[in-house]
């Protein structure tokens, strides 16, 4: 009889946890006198997969570079329909109706009408409609049975989602679900001509079958990471002196901040593009990389759809540590993914005044917070997806780690190799914040009309990283941050393409594309935060007790 998938998953993190604790348990035993190497055999195990990882990549590379690999994806004919439109299931594009109507799932009588100002008043949690295409669903039914979570529905509620819906939903739920929703038409709905380049872009992409994915360059990628895991292993364990082990640990951190692109992809359903399988692999990769899918899914989802909103993006709500807006503390506010007040206080006021002398050093330990950040939410009561898949995940990996930082020689290389991979590790967490911190923020929700629609809102708050081709895998796709968040269903690797046809869109309207390199993005970062921490050094106690900056007063017109 056949072991259920679960319980097959569950057999194979017990099977990694075994061979890996096993593999560090003998490194352990057979360590004496004055060498702290592993014997002739196991030096020779960690260096043949070393080197075994390496020849399997320059092959794969050398294949590509000469042109040996044969073209991948399906180019399709122009759609002159009007009534069908490119969607994408599992990555395959399909010519489908742009108004999908299942059987079974007709109205009867006349189509009710609607103003963009009636559906905005169903904007909450219990009373929540939608707007696609120019048709008002009423998913107030669904909105705990998710898989993207609640938050980012609610902060939809009573908009135009027809561009995030499309970005993030395939051709079946159109066909499958969004039927069933149905109310009626939306009377005044129009599109703008800016709104309507980018929907011709993703159809152009879609078109070009440039949403399937290469699974050759998954291929590669996996091999690279072969080869940098194997090699921290190699280095941690067989090194003969504390040089190479922290070498060692330097490269496993790399392995961890290349790993997170992987987990980013998958997080999106950019790998498969099945939700399962992407959240399952994804899930399982946690006994490699640390971090919960669940977890991040929760986060950045919500982070997507209200990207730099004050009150409603946690991943510019830092306080009482950092803050990169003045609007942050301008005022108290109620954060929507915390549920809780946010406000300056005195201690706020120190820690955020000095923010520019300790941003990089927090970077460095980031990925501890993102571990307790994922624990919290595994033992949440909120409806996830493989929870126990992931605790034992999550275990697995504290094991290893733990195992594997402590097989060091003294407790102070300990110290040393846990620092130095987790603080190269921190890479990603700089490269994360770069795209968005030094961006612009705003109050609220956004979506109200052409100038803060999708496309604008992401274009105003997310900024590209100008890289040359060659080191494209250095910045795991998060160099592609605008195409990313136009487009988060398009694989890492087609976002370059993407990136040309964005531009042209950009140029035509006159829309700000902003690129500058890595270094010139980290100096407008910290010039940010650096205005930021200035204006939070002059911040006063208001008469309610709280911190107000200067923009409060400015803004309700006092002094």
């Amino acid at each position: 009889m056949m072991l259920s998938l679960g319980h097959a998953v569950l057999a194979m993190l017990h099977v990694i946890c075994c061979a890996m604790c096993a593999m560090v348990e003998i490194a352990r035993e057979i360590r004496g006198g004055q060498s702290y190497m592993l014997d002739a055999m196991h030096i020779r195990l960690l260096r043949w997969a070393t080197t075994s990882a390496a020849v399997s990549l320059l092959v794969q590379l050398a294949l590509s570079l000469l042109g040996l690999e044969e073209a991948f994806g399906t180019v399709h004919k122009e759609n002159e329909e009007k009534e069908l439109t490119w969607r994408e299931d599992e990555g395959k594009t399909k010519l489908v109706p742009l108004l999908p109507q299942s059987k079974g799932h007709k109205t009867d009588g006349p189509t009710k009408k609607f103003t963009m100002e009636e559906v905005a008043t169903h904007n909450k949690k219990d009373d929540l409609w939608m707007i696609v295409d120019g048709m008002a669903y009423d998913v107030t039914r669904y909105v705990d049975k998710h898989p993207g979570g609640a938050l980012p529905m609610e902060n939809m509620a009573g908009k135009d989602c027809t561009d995030v819906f499309a970005n993030y939903h395939a051709a079946k739920v159109y066909k499958n679900m969004l039927p069933c929703y149905y109310v009626g038409e939306v009377s005044d709905y129009k599109v703008y001509p800016h709104v309507a380049d980018f929907r011709h872009v993703r159809q152009e992409l879609l078109r070009r079958g440039l949403f399937e994915t290469d699974m050759r360059y998954y291929w590669k990628q996996a091999t690279w990471h072969a080869l940098l895991f194997f090699g921290a292993l190699y280095m941690s364990l067989g090194g003969a002196s504390t040089a190479v082990r922290m070498a060692g640990a330097a490269v496993m951190g790399i392995f961890w901040q290349q790993l997170a692109g992987i987990g980013h992809d998958l997080g999106h359903s950019g790998v498969t593009h099945v939700f399962w399988k992407d959240h399952l692999i994804g899930s399982i990769m946690a006994s490699l990389m640390g971090l919960s899918t669940c977890w991040w899914k929760r986060n950045h989802n919500t982070h997507h759809v209200v990207c730099n909103s004050v009150e409603h993006d946690p991943d510019i709500q830092h306080m009482p540590i950092l803050a990169v807006t003045p609007r942050v503390f301008a005022k108290p506010y109620w954060s929507t993914y915390y549920t809780k007040w946010v406000s300056m206080d005195a201690a706020a006021k120190v820690l955020v005044g000095n923010q520019h002398f300790v941003f990089y050093p927090m970077m460095a330990l980031a990925r501890f917070n993102l571990y307790v950040q994922s624990w919290i939410q595994l033992f949440s009561k909120e409806r996830l997806h493989y929870r126990k898949v992931e605790m034992c995940a999550m275990t697995l990996y504290c094991c290893w780690v733990v195992k594997l930082a402590t097989s060091m020689p003294t407790w102070l290389e300990v110290l040393g190799w846990l620092l130095t991979s987790h603080a190269v590790a921190g890479l990603l967490h700089v490269q994360i914040v770069i795209s968005h911190w030094a961006m612009h923020t705003y109050h609220g929700h956004a979506y109200n009309d052409e100038t803060d629609d999708w496309y604008i809102t992401q274009l105003k708050t997310t900024m590209n990283v100008d890289t040359h081709p060659m080191l494209d895998f250095v910045h795991i796709g998060l160099q592609f941050q605008i195409e990313h968040h136009l487009y988060p269903r398009l694989p890492r690797h087609n976002l370059r393409k993407a990136r040309e046809l964005v531009q042209e869109v950009c140029k035509k309207h006159d829309i700000h594309y902003h690129e500058p390199g890595f270094f010139q993005a980290n100096i407008e970062t910290m010039q940010a935060l650096y205005r930021t921490a200035l204006n939070a050094k002059e911040s006063q106690k208001g008469s309610h007790g709280f911190y107000e900056s200067a923009i409060w007063d400015g803004m309700k017109l006092a002094g």
